[in-house]
């Protein structure tokens, strides 16, 4: 029989419970690193705990009912776990809302979830539901993080726990008991590349079983340090931030200056980091930068390095002896590349973990050479972030690795995959009909297109809905395609287009950080709309193209392209809060550009 939620369950280990139970468990253990003022504040799992339950009684007085939503508006900082936290803890189902969302999309998620309240980090986020308030009846109450209170906001997060002192910890108690593992942790709206965004409800069982498989598969170990920089907004940095307190491991939450995350990543050392792609494909692109500065000896002693990396770590994982030439050839890579490439991640980083979209195995085995394990992992807001995932004990390039424990994954006649497990989602809010299309006799449709080798070994080959079908009559899966091309340092997006067309087309933007000290170098204009015209710039992006069109078939390689004036940004709808382009706007938005390439 299935518990409900009005009966006390203490021994149930719900989201919840985890807060006070990491408390109890972990006491004077650091919990987490931020930046306040200019310095790198510390805080413990018991002041964490304390400062949870006091949002949580504040909630409570507030008048927040068992099951009522809350949303939260703000970017990457403590205040969002503490906040999601209490929510939690007061029985209440968190509703994140990606700060880069415009006030229409952030009454969308509002109000689409039947959100009670919402905390909002400044008065800039605030104002942007204040100016959609009319349209959102059920809201009761804006807080506010930063900032004063003003006409947009009631009253401050620090007000809010003031208002807690009149809530007993009995009371607040019998709230977090009564959590049961069938109700509700949270909606996620998918930021979604094509239509408007779906609420995703995954159950406190959905995320405690996403805790257990990284717990099993020990992505994360007691010891860790994780640097979080992702939007809490999405699942995959949840996922951490979750592990994070049932292991008792520590968080680093970045500055809030993506310019920074380097220097950040350097100052505090981390062990652990999830991450984009592209994190990943900038560094190694400024690896490949000073390679390239480089004469043809010295290019040829570095990509000797590379080799002699990934052969002697190879030997090393298989237990065999190193030939002193080899050894010694290592030895003077670790001194000259190897050590400066950890640098980067700041010297101790044990694994990182990229996810939310395909990277070049080229990058992963670039750092692999140089004693950096990046492995790739694959899932869904709808699979509670977890699909499958490689591990330090079993990896292998180009995959997203084997199924994660529990969890089933069969590949349909189509090649679509399909997943099983205690971490799918319950269904989407108010959306039956969208739920019965996904969910088809137990198994998730996920949309993507896979396959598994004969190790068992998940690779992803596309998206049903991305696939492009030419004139005629040929596939093409253009992430492929799309990812070599953004290799290059100078490229930041590529956009493969050619659906019913003779032949592909791509359009590409320009990674300002690249390509205008380039072009300074070269007397030439630092605007990048004048440089997406500027020959030079033209001959060099089609030198790239060359490159990359050479891995493929004459039918599916890209024939003529086109050089934004501009790169496309989450603030524009082009992109989603984990930087994968959005192609139905990008096609509709730029229609015409493409067009011009058919002429």
């Amino acid at each position: 029989m299935t518990e409900t939620s009005s009966r006390p369950r203490t021994d149930v280990h719900t989201i919840a419970r985890m807060s006070a139970r990491a408390a109890e468990r972990y006491g004077e253990r650091l919990a987490s690193r931020h930046l306040h003022d200019g310095s790198w504040q510390e805080t413990t799992y018991a002041e964490t705990g304390a400062e949870i339950d006091a949002i949580a009684r504040g909630l409570i007085a507030l008048g927040v009912q068992a099951g009522d939503r809350v949303g939260i508006l703000a970017d990457t900082r403590r205040e969002w776990t503490l906040s999601s936290f209490a929510i939690g803890a007061a029985g209440g189902v968190i509703v994140p809302v990606y700060p880069t969302n415009s006030p229409r999309e952030c009454q969308w998620v509002l109000g689409d979830s039947g959100a009670r309240a919402v905390i909002c980090e400044n008065p800039a986020q605030a104002a942007k539901i204040a100016s959609v308030r009319a349209q959102l009846p059920g809201l009761g109450h804006v807080i506010l993080i930063d900032g004063d209170v003003g006409t947009d906001a009631e009253l401050t997060l620090d007000e809010l726990r003031g208002r807690g002192a009149s809530v007993d910890t009995e009371t607040l108690e019998a709230r977090r008991s009564a959590v049961a593992p069938d109700d509700v942790y949270t909606i996620i709206y998918t930021s979604g590349t094509t239509g408007p965004p779906k609420g995703v409800v995954l159950t406190q069982a959905n995320a405690m079983a996403a805790c257990e498989m990284i717990r099993e598969v020990a992505v994360l170990r007691e010891d860790e340090v994780s640097y979080l920089f992702l939007p809490l907004a999405h699942i995959f940095a949840q996922s951490t931030m979750l592990a994070s307190f049932e292991l008792g491991t520590s968080i680093v939450y970045y500055g809030g200056d993506t310019k920074q995350i380097l220097p950040e990543l350097m100052a505090t050392e981390p062990t652990y980091l999830p991450s984009v792609p592209r994190i990943f494909e900038k560094l190694y692109g400024a690896a490949m930068k000073m390679r390239d500065a480089g004469s043809e000896e010295d290019q040829a002693r570095f990509d000797a390095a590379v080799r002699v990396g990934v052969q002697v770590r190879q030997m090393q994982e298989r237990g065999e002896t190193v030939p002193d030439e080899l050894a010694q050839g290592f030895e003077r890579a670790e001194e000259n590349l190897y050590s400066r490439v950890r640098g980067l991640f700041g010297g101790h980083i044990n694994q990182a973990l990229s996810a939310a979209a395909p990277i070049a195995p080229e990058i992963l085995e670039f750092f692999y050479a140089c004693g950096v394990l990046v492995v790739e992992a694959w899932g869904m807001t709808e699979t509670t972030a977890l699909g499958s995932l490689c591990t330090p004990d079993h990896y292998k390039f180009g995959t997203v690795g084997r199924p994660a424990p529990g969890v089933d994954i069969r590949i349909a006649e189509d090649g679509e995959i399909l997943v099983h497990g205690p971490n799918v989602f319950r269904e989407y809010w108010n959306n039956p009909s969208a739920t019965a299309e996904t969910i088809v006799d137990g198994w998730l449709h996920t949309g993507d297109l896979g396959r598994i080798d004969e190790d068992g070994y998940l690779s992803i080959t596309g998206r049903k809905k991305d696939i492009i079908i030419t004139a005629g009559g040929k596939n093409l899966t253009p992430a492929n395609l799309e990812n070599d091309l953004k290799q290059s340092p100078f490229i930041s997006q590529a956009v493969m287009h050619g659906d019913r067309r003779p032949y592909p087309v791509a359009l590409i933007t320009l990674d300002v950080e690249e390509i205008v000290p380039w072009a300074r170098e070269r007397d030439l204009p630092e605007d990048l709309a004048e440089l997406a015209r500027e020959p030079q710039v033209v001959a060099l992006i089609q030198g790239v193209l060359d490159d990359a069109n050479a891995h493929y078939a004459q039918v599916e390689q890209i024939k003529r392209f086109v050089i934004l004036e501009r790169d496309l940004t989450i603030d524009d709808g082009e992109l989603t809060p984990t930087l994968k382009v959005k192609r139905s706007v990008v096609g509709e938005r730029y229609a015409e550009v493409f067009e011009s390439l058919y002429a």
